[in-house]
């Protein structure tokens, strides 16, 4: 199995090769591709270096497939000239997200739809993820109706300059700024760009990207994305209304038998997701689990995820695994 990653400097690149190592996936021959100026740098995976090659060098050996989180810009150009040669590219960008000739997967829920002549799967946005991971299996048995969303994200959503700014800031250092205002001890209700509608690109994924996961345009979304001071982990409240109606104890049930969801709710010992543990984490966690009773069939949740692990690198590689285990690679 030749494996490519593309972007292998990044932020989530690196993130993306710790989850490979961890999870023991099967690369016989590792790619690290990242642009021009970082060819020939040395990476170490599995207790070997690595030296980092253009993109064109690794269309040339022709991998197996291709993990890329390199931006759209380079996804768009370069992940078609990946499967022309064969290549399966699983895409952490939003390029080809809402292409309706690509399958946009979260495995738990949707994996099944894929097959060999998929050459290009688009990766989910972090956001979205961990949002869905909770309510399919309670559409499944509720059915949605309509969905009010709150996220709190964490800067490293934005990428390493984020990252360095926050520090530097909490350091009483002067450097370059990710966004138009200070984030420390702030919290910006801006996350992306805003698009003509007034609502930030971020806020349009969680409507469309959640409507194409669960098959289901008549899910009514609306989202609100807000960047806190957080290092890693981003944190959802969601106002899920169903056509039909719920027993809260059965809600629990469902969520706590979903495969990569972990219930922390327990109120009378304070127990609740935060960031601060789902951070290094796999699972999406749920709780502060609770009946809305301003009006029917309306359920409260706070989701809680690592926004780098199953938001992005560990939603990639779970991809792959079932590409391997199919045998559709």
């Amino acid at each position: 199995m030749k494996v490519a990653v593309v972007g292998a400097t990044g932020l989530v690149g690196n993130v993306m090769l710790n989850v490979l190592e961890e999870r023991n996936f099967p690369v016989d021959e590792l790619l690290l591709v990242a642009s021009e100026r970082s060819v020939g740098k040395k990476i170490n995976f599995r207790g070997k270096a690595h030296e980092v090659i253009s993109i064109p060098t690794a269309i040339e050996k022709r991998p197996d497939i291709a993990l890329f989180s390199a931006g759209g810009s380079t996804s768009l150009e370069w992940a078609p000239k990946f499967a022309e040669v064969g290549t399966t590219v699983i895409d952490n960008s939003s390029a080809w997200r809402m292409d309706h000739s690509k399958k946009l997967v979260v495995p738990e829920i949707n994996a099944a739809q894929l097959s060999k002549d998929d050459k290009i799967i688009a990766n989910p946005n972090c956001s979205t993820i961990q949002m869905v991971m909770a309510l399919a299996p309670l559409h499944k048995t509720y059915k949605i109706k309509r969905i009010v969303v709150s996220t709190y994200q964490s800067v490293s959503g934005t990428g390493v300059k984020a990252v360095e700014q926050l520090e530097n800031e909490i350091a009483g250092k002067k450097g370059d700024m990710a966004y138009h205002y200070p984030i420390h001890k702030n919290a910006i209700p801006h996350c992306d760009i805003f698009e003509e509608n007034g609502y930030t690109k971020e806020e349009m994924k969680l409507v469309r990207e959640t409507q194409k996961i669960l098959d289901d345009r008549s899910i009514a979304v609306t989202a609100t994305a807000v960047r806190i001071p957080t290092a890693g982990g981003h944190s959802e409240a969601v106002n899920v209304e169903f056509e039909n109606d719920f027993d809260i104890h059965e809600v629990r049930k469902i969520l706590s038998e979903t495969d990569g969801v972990t219930v922390q709710d327990d109120l009378d010992v304070n127990v609740y997701p935060m960031p601060m543990y789902a951070n290094g984490k796999d699972d999406v966690f749920v709780g502060r689990i609770r009946r809305d009773g301003s009006q029917p069939n309306t359920l409260n949740l706070w989701i809680v995820s690592d926004n780098l692990r199953k938001g992005a690198a560990t939603n990639t590689v779970q991809i792959a695994e079932f590409l391997v285990k199919e045998a559709l690679v």
